[in-house]
C-alpha cells in the first residue's frame, strides 16, 4: 500500500535533502511500515509449537476478549463512544502521563518506521545496538541514512557511549529494552546519559514493546517537558493481541505531531482494538500474574538448557532467550521442526551466527520445546 505524503511532509523531506522524486520512493516506505516491521518473524508453520516470533502463548485477558465482542457489536459506527479518547485516558492515567503525550497506532511497527522517516536522511543517520530489532535498520537504509552499530556484551543492555561514538551527530539514536532478541535491559541512568549527551537536534526513541514482562522502570517517567524523545509500547507481547493491531507512542504533543506528518496514526484504529485495549491495559493484577507464569517457563527451561551443557545467554527479562549451539543456528532451527513435537524457534542475528532466539511459550510449548532438543542436540 502506498501512502500520500501531505504538503508539510514532503517540504520536510525536501529540506533534509530528498528530491522530489525520491518522495514516492518514501511514501512507498511508509504505507508498508507495518509489513516491514512483521518481516523479521518467519511464517509460522502449521501445527508448530510456534515459539519463534515473540508472540504469547495465549490471547487477551478475558476482559479484552469482552470488550472487542462488544465494539464489534458497533462495528456499523467509525468510533460509537469515543472508544480512542478513553484508551487515552486509561493509559494516561496508568502511566502518570499527560493525555496530550499518549498516542495510539493500529500497531507499533508502523510508527517505528515513521519515526525513522522522521528524524533520518542522508545526511542524519541512525544508531542502534547489535543485535537488535532491524525494523528501524530496513528503514533507514531504504532511505539512504547512514546506519551505525554498536555491539552489544552478551548478558547486558546497550553500550550507550559505543552509540553516541558510533555516529555523534546522528539523527535518531534507537534503544529498545527489554531489548530483541536478548530480552536484556538498558538500565534508566544509561539511557539518561545517551539522553542528555547527545546532539540537541537528535531524537532518542526507546522501544519498551516488552517492558511488562519486566519490572524494569519505564523511560516514560524521562520525557517531562522534553521534546527530544519518544517511547513506544505495543499490545502484541504481554497483551497478546499481536493480531489485533495496536501500539502506542509517548511524547510530547509536537513530537507527536510531527511522527504524524509520515504515518498513518489513531484514524486508521478498529474500535475493537481500542476498546479491547482499554480493558486490558488496568488489569494490573493479570498483568502480574502472566509476567510470573511467563519467569516460571522461562527458568525452568533454562535450567534444564544449563544442566544439559547447553549455553544460554544471561540476563533476558522478556519472553525470549539466546541459545548459543555452538554450530549453525539454522541447522537446529530446521531440525527442531523436524521432530515430532514441531517447534518452530527463531531465527539467529549475522552478529551471532551460532545463536537461536527462543521465544518463551506456554509450560507445554516449552515441554515440547525440551523433548524436542533432548532428541536433536549433540554437542
Amino acid at each position: 500500500m502506498t501512502m500520500m505524503l501531505n504538503k508539510d511532509a514532503q517540504e520536510d523531506l525536501i529540506e533534509r535533502g530528498y528530491s522530489r522524486r525520491q518522495l514516492g520512493e518514501v511514501a512507498a516506505l511508509l504505507g508498508a511500515g507495518t509489513a516491514m516491521a512483521q518481516q523479521q518473524a518467519a511464517r509460522a508453520v502449521k501445527g508448530a509449537v510456534r515459539i519463534g516470533a515473540n508472540e504469547c502463548w495465549t490471547g487477551p485477558f478475558p476482559s479484552g476478549v469482552q470488550a472487542a465482542a462488544e465494539a464489534a457489536s458497533f462495528g456499523n459506527w467509525y468510533d460509537p463512544d469515543n472508544y480512542k479518547a478513553d484508551l487515552i485516558k486509561t493509559v494516561a492515567a496508568v502511566e502518570g502521563l499527560p493525555e496530550a503525550q499518549v498516542m495510539p497506532w493500529p500497531g507499533s511497527g508502523g510508527p517505528l518506521v515513521s519515526i525513522v522517516a522522521a528524524y533520518c536522511s542522508p545526511t542524519k543517520g541512525l544508531v542502534t545496538a547489535d543485535p537488535t530489532f532491524e525494523s528501524a535498520w530496513r528503514t533507514a537504509d531504504y532511505m539512504k541514512a547512514p546506519i551505525a552499530k554498536a555491539p552489544q556484551a552478551i548478558g547486558k543492555g546497550h553500550d550507550v557511549k559505543a552509540m553516541l561514538a558510533a555516529n555523534p551527530n546522528a539523527g535518531l539514536y534507537y534503544i529498545c529494552t527489554p531489548n530483541n532478541p536478548t530480552g536484556t535491559i538498558t538500565p534508566l541512568a544509561d539511557i539518561k546519559w545517551l539522553l542528555d549527551n547527545k546532539p540537541a537536534d537528535a531524537m532518542l526513541l526507546v522501544d519498551e514493546a516488552y517492558i511488562h514482562f519486566s519490572e524494569a522502570p519505564s523511560a516514560a517517567s524521562l520525557i517531562g517537558n522534553r521534546k527530544d524523545i519518544i517511547v513506544m509500547r505495543t499490545f502484541s507481547k504481554l497483551f497478546g493481541m499481536a493480531g489485533v493491531r495496536l501500539g502506542l507512542t509517548f511524547a510530547d504533543p509536537e513530537v507527536q505531531k510531527r511522527i504524524s506528518l509520515f504515518g498513518p496514526s489513531a484514524g486508521g484504529l478498529a474500535i475493537t482494538a481500542m476498546h479491547c485495549g482499554n480493558a486490558v491495559y488496568k488489569e494490573a493484577a493479570l498483568i502480574k500474574a502472566r509476567r510470573e507464569e511467563m519467569i516460571g517457563n522461562r527458568e525452568e527451561t533454562i535450567a534444564w538448557l544449563t544442566k544439559k551443557g547447553i549455553e544460554v545467554q544471561p540476563g533476558s527479562q522478556a519472553n525470549m532467550f539466546m541459545v548459543n549451539w555452538k554450530k549453525p543456528a539454522k541447522e537446529m532451527q530446521a531440525a527442531l521442526i523436524a521432530t515430532p513435537e514441531k517447534v518452530q524457534i527463531g531465527r539467529n542475528w549475522p552478529i551471532w551466527p551460532n545463536v537461536s532466539r527462543v521465544t518463551v511459550g506456554s509450560a507445554d510449548d516449552m515441554a515440547k520445546f525440551r523433548a524436542a532438543v533432548d532428541k536433536v542436540y549433540k554437542a
